[in-house]
């Protein structure tokens, strides 16, 4: 995969010391991640690409605008990237606004390796999965508003085990009708098999809840 795909992972680190950006940044460069820096958080907010998959590293403190602050923006404004939040003075109280606020991870600084690691390693993985599920979702949607009024009744009834004839007997269509109905809805949602098909109409229904 060209690493410059949307489905490439970036961690975006935003932090305003740049000694702690490079050695981060080749920490988490080991691993495999690429990382985008960035040293003032108010560029971050207004240039980052929202459409790529990954995870958020803010510090707590930084000039002009806080990590609490900028993720608090985040959530507001639908930014679906875990966010881990670093502090060099980590209170209880903060780490609760932290999570309340909707951060993945709270950790103090120094950083433990392993730990930073495999805080970003989750959160890089659940947001993969989180994308693959809302792509998904999303072309079922796509697929259930290609079907006529017939066909959704037509996959109701398949769905429910029924067969050609007693499908036809139960809308009133002859068997040859459902026949046409029934490849119609193999082909529009892209199924192969009975079981693909009965997969296919889970994930309408799950999409739709």
């Amino acid at each position: 995969m060209n690493d410059d795909t949307p489905l490439s992972p970036v961690v975006h680190l935003v932090d305003d010391d740049a000694a702690v950006r490079d050695g981060l940044g080749l920490l988490i460069g080991t691993v495999g991640l690429r990382v985008q820096p960035w040293a003032d958080p108010l560029a971050f907010m207004a240039d980052f690409d929202r459409s790529c998959v990954g995870a958020i590293v803010l510090d707590m403190r930084m000039p002009g605008t806080s990590g609490l602050s900028l993720l608090e923006q985040l959530i507001a404004q639908g930014v679906d990237q875990p966010v881990i939040m670093l502090t060099g003075h980590g209170t209880v109280e903060m780490c609760r606004r932290a999570f309340k606020a909707g951060a993945a991870e709270f950790l103090e600084k120094p950083v433990d390796d392993e730990t930073l690691i495999e805080a970003l390693q989750t959160a890089v993985r659940q947001h993969v999965r989180s994308r693959a599920r809302h792509h998904a979702d999303q072309q079922a949607r796509e697929r259930f508003a290609m079907l006529s009024g017939r066909e959704r009744e037509v996959l109701g009834l398949i769905v429910e085990g029924l067969t050609n004839k007693e499908i036809g007997r139960a809308l009133a269509l002859s068997p040859r009708t459902i026949e046409t109905h029934r490849a119609n809805l193999f082909a529009k949602l892209g199924a192969e098999s009975l079981a693909q098909l009965i997969r296919r109409y889970a994930a309408l229904v799950d999409a739709a809840a």
